[in-house]
């Protein structure tokens, strides 16, 4: 966003130079061609005067001088042109230059909305990442203590084993002795 804008900048000091060029350049040429049609006025009317008292016309006055003027290849037809040209990039760069400004308008509304989204996004993600990393700890916690369970578990099965498991004895003497034991508890 920031780089957009400053190529905008630099894009809309561009473009207002070249439109005030041309409004310069634009009045400059009128200036030139209301002198010019002004100097072929006088200077026809002088032909005209000149050839008025003259008895004879000589050769080059046949017909009073109007200049260069009307002609589609004169000084005021190139002139003119010339200045319809500066108009026509006038105009075009007034209409470029409010292209570029709505494209940059509409890329930064587009922008701003895309950073707000994924600022929220990270927001959320971050709060999510937070409570996964707390209940990981409070999982960790309980797998070492449920493990200090077990391994105290088995360490006393391990002391009670050799008591119940292996005596030595068989399964028909162990019977025998709880037979003994419970009749013995019965005449008591």
């Amino acid at each position: 966003m920031k780089e957009a804008t400053e190529l905008r900048e630099k894009e809309k000091e561009k473009n207002s130079d070249a439109i005030s060029d041309a409004k310069e350049a634009q009045t400059a040429v009128a200036q030139a061609l209301t002198v010019l049609k002004e100097f072929y006025a006088k200077a026809s009317q002088a032909t005209a005067f000149f050839q008025k008292q003259q008895p004879e016309a000589p050769e080059i006055f046949d017909s009073p001088y109007k200049g260069m003027g009307s002609e589609s290849g004169g000084v005021v037809g190139m002139l003119e042109v010339i200045q319809s040209d500066f108009a026509r990039l006038e105009s075009e760069t007034n209409s470029a230059e409010v292209s570029a400004q709505k494209e940059y308008d509409t890329f930064m509304t587009d922008s701003k909305v895309d950073k707000t989204s994924k600022s929220k996004d990270v927001e959320h993600k971050t709060s999510k990442k937070q409570d996964e990393s707390e209940a990981l700890t409070l999982k960790q916690k309980d797998l070492e203590n449920t493990q200090k369970e077990l391994d105290a578990a088995l360490a006393y099965f391990d002391k009670l084993k050799p008591s119940c498991v292996d005596s030595g004895v068989s399964y028909e003497d162990r019977v025998a002795s709880a037979r003994r034991k419970l009749s013995h508890c019965r005449s008591h």
